[in-house]
């Protein structure tokens, strides 16, 4: 996870450090560009584009061209973006209109994350995947929309990272795994999420060799706070240890906010993420040396 050589020490972070936050930090819809500046500023190297993430929101070249010229200016890369679902289109949805309006929002997180030289988009499926495929559950219109969206994503260079969200769909997630391969789809682990269950990392053990992309932030087990690791209950040296033996190889990516996190100043909350995301990556560093010399 870490892009040095050499090595890590304990107490030491390597000069090359890469980490990543998410874009909606502060607000999650208007001009992004100021906080791309501050998310820089603050030492930042990546992020995690999340904004418009639960929304019917269709980005336009001309959109797209300014994002990708704000990332340069303030020297980010795009790391992976966190695609929509969408509300009314919706790619599980009943309503065949809605899919079939849902797949043409995919397609447009991902030719973004394609022109923005990112190759994983993020995506929530609907709950209670794991009931029976005969109940109507939107199993069917999802694997239709997959289906659709397969050979397009394929030929953009971009793969799906399914989320584990608040509801548990981990165990949906395995089923779609014995459908799908590890060329198209694979899994976004969101320890927050996975923190409000009893099994979340014992999930994620199970799943670790499918890993594409992580939402890293804290909560206290009573509700999904996206608060800065190491504030919260997250059992953060297993997930290292995890981390570290999965197929995830990019950096440590936080998805943590300042709406609950009782600090005001913007740039001060970048600084204690970024502190927070330092110590995690010399974590994952020392358990990834410890896997690579056993």
């Amino acid at each position: 996870m870490l892009e040095c050589g050499g090595r890590p020490r304990r107490g030491l972070i390597v000069r090359m450090l890469t980490l990543s936050i998410t874009t909606d930090f502060a607000r999650d819809s208007g001009s992004p560009e100021p906080y791309l500046k501050q998310i820089a500023e603050a030492g930042f190297t990546h992020v995690h584009w999340c904004h418009h993430w639960n929304t019917d929101f269709m980005y336009l070249k001309s959109e797209v061209d300014q994002i990708g010229s704000w990332l340069d200016r303030y020297g980010l890369k795009l790391l992976d973006i966190h695609a929509s679902d969408g509300n009314e289109k919706a790619w599980a949805s009943h309503r065949e209109y809605e899919r079939l309006a849902g797949v043409e929002l995919v397609k447009n997180r991902i030719d973004m994350a394609a022109a923005l030289g990112s190759d994983v988009i993020v995506m929530h499926i609907p709950a209670n995947l794991d009931e029976p495929i005969e109940k109507d559950t939107g199993w069917l219109q999802l694997c239709q929309s997959l289906d659709a969206l397969e050979p397009y994503a394929k030929s953009k260079g971009v793969r799906i990272a399914i989320e584990n969200t608040t509801f548990d769909s981990l165990r949906g997630i395995h089923r779609l795994f014995a459908l799908y391969d590890s060329a198209y789809l694979g899994l976004c682990f969101d320890c927050g999420h996975s923190n409000l269950m009893d099994d979340g990392l014992d999930q994620l053990d199970q799943l670790k060799h499918r890993l594409l992309a992580v939402h890293l932030h804290d909560n206290d087990g009573s509700g999904d706070q996206h608060n800065i690791p190491f504030t919260g209950s997250v059992d953060w040296p297993r997930l290292a240890r995890l981390l570290a033996a999965s197929s995830y190889k990019k950096c440590v990516s936080m998805e943590s906010n300042m709406h609950r996190s009782g600090i005001s100043n913007e740039r001060d909350f970048l600084a204690k993420a970024f502190a927070a995301g330092s110590r995690l990556t010399e974590m994952v560093a020392l358990n990834s040396f410890a896997v690579a010399t056993a």
